[in-house]
């Protein structure tokens, strides 16, 4: 930076003591660059493939003419690329780079003067008005030679082309050389002659593809047993990868997996009285035999997860480990590192508390301790250590209760080393702290979704997840229920909103999640709560995956919609459509490049049938009003022929509460 100029800002100090030494600064401007996060104090978020399509507004003073490329590298790499930029109007310009690999990769935009384009302009003019041009060609001669000086390389080009000006005898040939599309591609490489100005530096986050698309199943690995009063183990976890796969999910999440103290230990329903037979509560996490790096010993050895994520991989799944930072009062660190709690004034570690909650097995981990420090870095060792056992996905424990910057730091160091890891934010909280979370690095967040229920606030809310804005950060996962959630809808809709909830969000989202018994239609409850009666948080459960009723046909056919329609498999491209009734949620999704359209109609209503009029925008679908388009309902099979954008459809949610329709010009 020369004395009083900035060259990021392109502003002179005007309270320096003397203007800079030099040339003058650039006069180009670089302004509204799009897509950027709090003005790049975040990066954007894309996925291996995607294109990342930048706009700017740049121009300068005067009649100037401008080029602008972007420049791109990979984070911490001297390897820079160059893509072109276009003008497009009213000195808006765009460009586009694809990044090859995933990763942290940086960005910025250079604009300069194009002296080149604007001395053929001028020759242009001037040759087409009947005026003398020989001093126009002597100064693109100079310009020419400009070229040379700062560029040595470009001096067999130069020549070559100066020989051919000098050789043809009209100036209309000569003009002709100039302005020639062959000349401009020649000098294409050496047009910046100075004045270039650059924008900030930006960054984006390519992440894997499973980071937007993937379907979560949700389990207690202890759950999946045969027993009645014992605990299932990763070989009985093996036992149900088959039928997970057939459902069509991807991801399988475990709640923690390490030994489980004895200490304060919960009984059944989350009684303070506890029995031997009684196994405790995952969340409290820690005993003598170890802590967040040992595996409770009734799900068996490292060994044993091993062979488990390994046969997980065979069927297409992946584990995700729950990631709670807490420990039991029982967990090494109370012994080992006890300034990683709060020590009261009378000596004790202090239990986790949410009034009129108390979590007398838990122990919260204080971040404000002075040993934060020796913290940080064994979370980051405890990750690590789980990376190391073959776990690339982390389902993160109430993370709005840590500090925002010690998550930013935590995923930027695992990411420098694995940028193939997934991290999913749990955070139930404030809508301005569940972005920050998703800007500080989370490549998923929960969302609210699991209490929205007219078609009001699911449009407001699911538009706003998936704007343009909110999008270049953050993706919703669409869990339908959790292990601490049973919303009252599940509580008294029965079957039929099962299926509804179920399929709006596993195609409103590319990503969404169940927990495991939501397929069986469970949802008893503690009286008056949003909490399972008899939860497996606190006692072994054995269950008939195969139980009458259940909903596993139509899960499977939903997810295989997902796995063959590319329009199910983006985040961003989510629009509503109107119906006339109330109770019919309408929306679409479209992947123009692959010609896919996939219509979704879902009755919020979960015992009266519908009988109404839906109102279609045939332009967001790509349809052309008056042409006839083939219908496939994919639950059913079910195929009509539609033509225009009004029609009218019966829903009974008796039969089936939603249609999944693929909208096709073609049979």
């Amino acid at each position: 930076m020369r004395y009083g100029f900035d060259a990021t800002t392109g502003k002179i100090d005007p309270f320096a003591a003397e203007l800079p030494e030099g040339p003058p600064p650039p006069s180009v401007l670089i302004l509204n660059i799009w897509p950027q996060v709090d003005g790049g104090r975040f990066g954007i978020k894309r996925e291996i493939g995607d294109e990342v399509e930048l706009w700017a507004d740049i121009f300068k003073d005067g009649h100037d003419k401008i080029a602008a490329q972007i420049l791109f590298w990979p984070a911490g790499s001297d390897a820079v690329e160059f893509a072109e930029m276009a003008f497009v109007d009213n000195d808006r310009w765009s460009g586009a780079f694809r990044p090859d690999a995933i990763g942290r990769w940086q960005y910025q935009i250079i604009a300069w003067p194009d002296l080149l384009a604007t001395k053929r302009d001028e020759i242009v003019k001037k040759f087409d008005a009947g005026i003398d041009i020989s001093l126009e060609l002597r100064e693109f001669d100079v310009l020419l030679e400009q070229v040379v000086t700062g560029n040595p390389d470009a001096a067999e080009t130069v020549d070559s082309l100066r020989r051919q000006i000098a050789q043809r005898p009209t100036m209309g040939e000569k003009v002709a050389i100039v302005t020639g599309l062959d000349s401009i591609a020649a000098l294409r490489p050496w047009r910046d002659l100075g004045g270039a100005a650059y924008s900030p530096v930006f960054e984006v986050m390519v992440d894997r593809v499973r980071a937007r698309f993937a379907a979560w199943y949700s389990m207690f690995p202890r759950s999946a047993g045969t027993v009645e009063g014992q605990s299932g183990t990763f070989a009985d976890v093996e036992a149900r990868l088959p039928d997970i796969a057939q459902m069509g999910f991807d991801v399988l999440y475990f709640t923690p997996i390490h030994p489980i103290g004895s200490t304060n230990k919960k009984g059944k329903n989350n009684t303070l009285i506890s029995t031997d037979e009684d196994p405790g509560v995952p969340y409290a996490i820690g005993s003598a035999l170890g802590g967040h790096d040992a595996i409770e010993p009734t799900l068996g050895t490292l060994e044993d997860f091993h062979h488990l994520v390994s046969e997980s991989a065979r069927w297409g799944i992946e584990i995700a480990l729950d990631i709670a930072l807490q420990g039991s009062p029982d967990h090494p660190w109370a012994t080992t590192h006890p300034d990683f709690f709060t020590v009261r004034p009378d000596g004790t570690i202090k239990f986790a508390e949410n009034p009129p909650k108390k979590y007398e097995d838990i122990y919260p981990l204080s971040f404000d301790t002075d040993a934060w420090r020796e913290l940080w870095l064994e979370l980051e060792r405890v990750i690590r250590f789980w990376v190391a056992q073959g776990v690339k996905t982390f389902r993160v424990d109430n993370p709005h209760t840590k500090p925002t910057v010690f998550w930013e730091w935590l995923i930027r160091r695992v990411h420098a080393d694995h940028p193939d890891v997934i991290f999913l934010s749990e955070a139930f909280t404030r809508p301005k702290v569940m972005h920050a979370l998703a800007k500080a690095g989370f490549a998923q967040s929960y969302t609210y979704y699991t209490w929205r229920t007219a078609r009001w606030e699911i449009e407001q809310y699911l538009q706003e997840l998936t704007s343009v804005e909110v999008s270049q950060y953050m993706r919703g996962n669409l869990f339908t229920n959790t292990h601490d959630i049973n919303p009252y809808h599940l509580q008294n809709g029965g079957i039929p909103m099962f299926k509804s909830r179920f399929v709006m969000a596993a195609t409103m989202s590319s990503v969404y999640g169940i927990y495991s018994g939501f397929e069986l239609g469970e949802a008893t409850p503690v009286p008056g709560k949003e909490e399972y009666l008899n939860s497996e948080k606190y006692e072994y459960k054995v269950w008939d995956w195969d139980r009458p009723g259940n909903i596993k046909y139509l899960i499977e056919t939903v997810n295989r919609a997902r796995r063959d329609h590319p329009a199910l498999q983006e985040y961003d491209n989510l629009r509503f459509h109107s119906a006339d009734d109330q109770r019919l949620l309408t929306y679409s999704k479209v992947d123009a490049d692959a010609d896919d359209r996939i219509l979704c109609l879902v009755s919020l209503d979960p015992v009266n049938p519908l009988n109404t009029w839906i109102h279609l925008d045939l332009a967001e679908l790509g349809l052309v009003d008056g042409l006839p388009y083939h219908v496939t309902e994919l639950i059913s099979g079910n195929t009509w022929i539609w033509t225009g954008g009004h029609q009218s459809v019966q829903i009974d949610p008796a039969i089936e509460p939603v249609w999944v329709l693929s909208l096709s010009t073609t049979t």
